[in-house]
């Protein structure tokens, strides 16, 4: 086991979804101590059960889209371990399913506040913590549809095209102090979030659309949330000292098809 991470403090936002604990727990394994945030219904039962050492998991409830809340999360992980290393801005919703003229406007705006804004203030908030230690990585969670069109999700595709914008900003904004901002770019992973798409796109017959869509797929399947995971944990690490700006799809070739 490797332990590249080794006393790393690693913030990780979505941490109780598929993605996000998989997440935790490999950066865990590999030496980091996480802080988890997550809304407060969310299930941290898992986490705490993967990772039961309370001085290497720190759990703190907030909504990233309020500036405060998590203003207030970026303190505690400050105070709590000292700073930030390593930052995986990873929490996002999929909204509703449906075309644009038939979008409700009320869900196409809370996609774009979860996604978008939640996003820009995590790097809001936590790009000076990391500056002020003249290093850091940042991940992005983006998505295929931050590459590709989706037909039936135009508020997640838009919000996940933003994400990829700021990423390329931060970037470029604050490579020169130390900090790499990257975006992973996902296609579909075995998920609640996936299940809910398929099931949004033909209700009643999620398993048909599953089967459908993993079957266009070069690999002829969906991804699992620890193949993401490792990908986070390499971008994550000194072994990608010098990647910034970048775009990692983890899709099994469907955006090379």
């Amino acid at each position: 086991m490797t332990h590249a991470l080794t006393g790393k403090i690693a913030l990780i936002t979505g941490a109780a979804g598929a993605i996000g604990l998989a997440t935790a727990i490999l950066l865990a394994a590999r030496g980091a101590l996480i802080v988890a945030t997550d809304m407060e219904d969310a299930d941290f039962g898992p986490l705490r059960a993967a990772i039961p050492d309370e001085g290497h998991l720190l759990v703190l409830e907030a909504d990233v889209t309020d500036e405060a809340a998590f203003g207030a999360v970026v303190a505690q992980t400050v105070e709590r371990f000292g700073t930030i290393d390593i930052f995986f801005n990873n929490a996002g919703i999929e909204g509703p399913v449906a075309p644009i003229p038939d979008f409700p406007t009320d869900g196409f705006r809370k996609v774009m506040e979860v996604n978008v804004t939640g996003i820009f203030l995590g790097l809001k908030l936590v790009i000076p913590i990391m500056a002020k230690a003249g290093l850091g990585s940042i991940i992005n969670s983006s998505s295929v549809a931050g590459m590709t069109g989706a037909a039936g999700l135009c508020a997640y595709v838009a919000s996940k095209h933003a994400v990829l914008g700021l990423t390329r900003a931060a970037a470029v904004e604050w490579g020169a102090k130390g900090i790499r901002v990257n975006c992973i770019n996902p296609g579909p992973i075995e998920s609640r979030m996936m299940t809910s798409i398929e099931e949004g796109a033909s209700p009643g017959a999620a398993a048909e659309v599953h089967d459908g869509f993993a079957a266009t797929i070069p690999m002829k399947r969906y991804g699992t949330p620890d193949e993401v995971a490792g990908v986070v944990a390499f971008l994550a690490s000194d072994d990608a000292a010098y990647v910034n700006g970048a775009a990692y799809t983890v899709d099994g070739g469907m955006t090379a098809a």
